[in-house]
């Protein structure tokens, strides 16, 4: 099983991937997981792309791809895989496609994550990181036990910069205009779900559980 995750930052793909991951027994792979595996056992191409994180630039569009695909060629994701905000742009998916074709990998599933603004305003402005071991919590739906302190360490909590509101409306609209096209393609190929993700975590996933086992239809809205 082959399910492709999409949508804005704060829609919670990571959070299902991993619920994903543990009920279908499939391996979850993130693009900024591809991206610090490589660097971190220094792979040629991982080499390549500290550099640009190094310079504080964004990794180009064909050496994450090759990274995803190098990914994607290992063993533990021959019963299937979910990837998580990858492809980012109409580019990578067509190359995605290309590697799909070439292993004969035909039948995969594209899960729109749709999210207000609101709601994702709401989730990341109140997401707190700890300084020392990087815990995440949030000030309504996960807060510590004591304002501004990790309950694992002690560390000391704080707001990412990317996570303040004008920012995130930044990011947004990047993001909408680099997906839409994306959006589209899979849309046109029938593999597209949309489903809304304003809802709570189980609601979300009892719906892409519930199109998971529907065979005879590419497209359904919740």
């Amino acid at each position: 099983m082959i399910i492709i995750l999409l949508g804005p930052p704060g829609a919670g793909k990571g959070t299902q991937a991993k619920t994903l991951s543990q009920r279908l027994k499939i391996v979850h792979i993130s693009t900024g997981d591809i991206l610090r595996e490589a660097i971190k056992t220094n792979t040629s191409l991982g080499q390549e792309a500290a550099k640009y994180v190094e310079r504080g630039e964004l990794v180009p569009d064909n050496l994450v791809t090759r990274m995803a695909r190098e990914r994607l060629s290992c063993d533990d994701t021959k019963e299937g895989f979910i990837l998580d905000g990858f492809p980012r742009n109409l580019a990578q998916a067509e190359s995605l496609d290309e590697f799909f074709n070439s292993n004969g990998l035909l039948d995969y599933s594209v899960i729109y994550l749709e999210t207000s603004e609101n709601t994702i305003i709401k989730r990341l402005t109140g997401r707190r990181i700890c300084k020392s071991c990087q815990a995440v919590y949030h000030l309504i739906n996960a807060p510590s036990n004591k304002q501004g302190v990790c309950d694992a360490c002690g560390g000391e909590l704080y707001q990412r910069p990317d996570d303040s509101e004008a920012t995130i409306k930044n990011r947004l609209q990047v993001y909408e205009r680099l997906t839409a096209p994306v959006v589209a393609y899979y849309s046109h190929k029938g593999k597209l779900l949309h489903i809304s993700a304003d809802n709570e975590a189980d609601k979300v996933i009892a719906g892409i559980l519930k199109f998971l086992k529907v065979n005879d239809s590419c497209e359904i809205s919740l």
